[in-house]
């Protein structure tokens, strides 16, 4: 009987201790946390859009697209991940900090080809799948259109050519640089080449100055005001009319006043810095003359009424300094006697300042003294000599009956300090 006992006892052990293991390695059992996913909304700012390749967009120009400061840090360092170029739409799609909806927005707008031909062979002939009819020398630079499509390429694919043609400054320079054209696959090239009337090579003196040199070969500057110049009037400085209509745009849609100086039109993206520094010997803006309306003192909130305002009135700087200061302290007047009672002011002008004005007490903030922000009660003239107090009695006694019994304070305080107490 005891050996029955004692085994059952020894089972027992054995079974709990079996348990007790098994819950130790299923608790110890290590869990992976899933990092967490941070989704990057972009602003919802509206903005004028035109063509843009994103390899020369600075960080100021991407935060004009719509982006915030931090969205384009990423798009930055996603650049230099992929070496530095952004070689397609679809590799420019990947970067999370572009969503889907922005990426919508901004497509049609970007100078890049749809996918990487290098990295898809399969797709290295997509642009030239068509066979093209060549009937003999051609100017890439004289072909409309309809010229390129009867040669063989797409309405798209044309309108892809003369954009590119416009992005250089309206001509492609050389064979060389006609052949960077995204749309112009190296078997397109490869079969138009023998009929360019194009030099080969780009001169040195135009590898890098090409764009400015035609443009400036069409363009005679002039003295103008750019708050004045129209859609028309940029485009006679050399912009195209999508650009144009951005400038015009950009100016009342962003700016009140018009712009104030002439760097001021560096802060919109369509004028890059070298047409901005082509521009800036020409630029007169003319100052513009406020007629200052005067002030109707029946109509002006004492609680409201500025500096200027109350110069305006013919206080002096001292006097408008006080009331200004002191409202500011108190988060307000409550009643016109507290604003007669102001340190360093004209007594005279003030009364008829007062007498003449409303005041609007509305917006002033009250608490009970059980419910005050400490920081409040520390600060507010009429409360900071006794905040310590306050704060140490509500913590026992969170009644602002008993408190104002703790308080014992003279009756002319107590009556100023209700002014501001729920």
């Amino acid at each position: 009987m005891m050996r029955k006992s004692y085994y059952r006892k020894l089972a027992f052990m054995v079974l709990l201790l079996t348990i007790l293991f098994a819950y130790q390695k299923y608790t110890s059992r290590e869990k992976k946390s899933f990092p967490e996913v941070k989704f990057m909304m972009e602003s919802s700012a509206p903005v004028s859009l035109s063509d843009f390749d994103p390899n020369t967009l600075s960080k100021e120009q991407w935060q004009q697209l719509g982006f915030t400061e931090k969205q384009v840090s990423t798009i930055l360092k996603y650049k230099d991940i992929v070496g530095g170029q952004f070689v397609s739409k679809d590799q420019l799609e990947k970067c999370y900090a572009i969503s889907e909806e922005k990426f919508s927005e901004l497509k049609s707008f970007i100078l890049l080809p749809e996918t990487n031909e290098k990295s898809n062979p399969q797709n290295s002939n997509r642009f030239g799948k068509k066979a093209m009819v060549i009937s003999g020398k051609l100017n890439p630079d004289k072909l409309s259109a309809n010229d390129w499509v009867q040669i063989g390429f797409s309405e798209k694919q044309a309108e892809a050519i003369l954009k590119y043609k416009n992005y250089l400054g309206g001509s492609f320079i050389s064979k060389e640089k006609f052949k960077e054209c995204f749309i112009i696959s190296t078997e397109n090239y490869t079969q138009l080449d023998p009929y360019l009337l194009l030099p080969a090579k780009t001169p040195e003196n135009l590898k890098n100055l090409h764009r400015n040199t035609v443009l400036k070969s069409k363009i005679s500057y002039h003295p103008f005001d750019p708050n004045t110049l129209d859609t028309e009037g940029w485009m006679a400085m050399g912009f195209s009319e999508k650009q144009a209509n951005v400038i015009v745009n950009y100016r009342k849609r962003n700016l009140e006043e018009g712009f104030k100086t002439a760097e001021d039109l560096q802060k919109c993206f369509v004028i890059s810095a070298e047409k901005f520094q082509e521009l800036k010997p020409y630029i007169q803006i003319k100052e513009r003359i406020k007629q200052q309306e005067q002030t109707d003192f029946t109509k002006t909130n004492l609680n409201a009424i500025t500096f200027k305002q109350l110069l305006e009135f013919g206080l002096d700087e001292r006097s408008a300094g006080s009331i200004i200061g002191f409202r500011k302290k108190l988060g307000g007047f409550m009643n016109k006697q507290q604003i007669l009672d102001t340190y360093n002011i004209d007594k005279e002008l003030v009364q008829k300042l007062v007498s003449l004005c409303p005041l609007d007490v509305s917006a002033v903030p009250k608490y009970s003294l059980a419910e005050a922000p400490e920081d409040w009660l520390k600060n507010h003239p009429y409360f900071k000599y006794s905040a310590d107090k306050i704060i140490f009695y509500r913590i026992t006694y969170p009644d602002d009956k008993k408190l104002w019994k703790f308080l014992k304070l003279k009756p002319e305080y107590e009556e100023r300090m209700k002014l501001y107490v729920k």
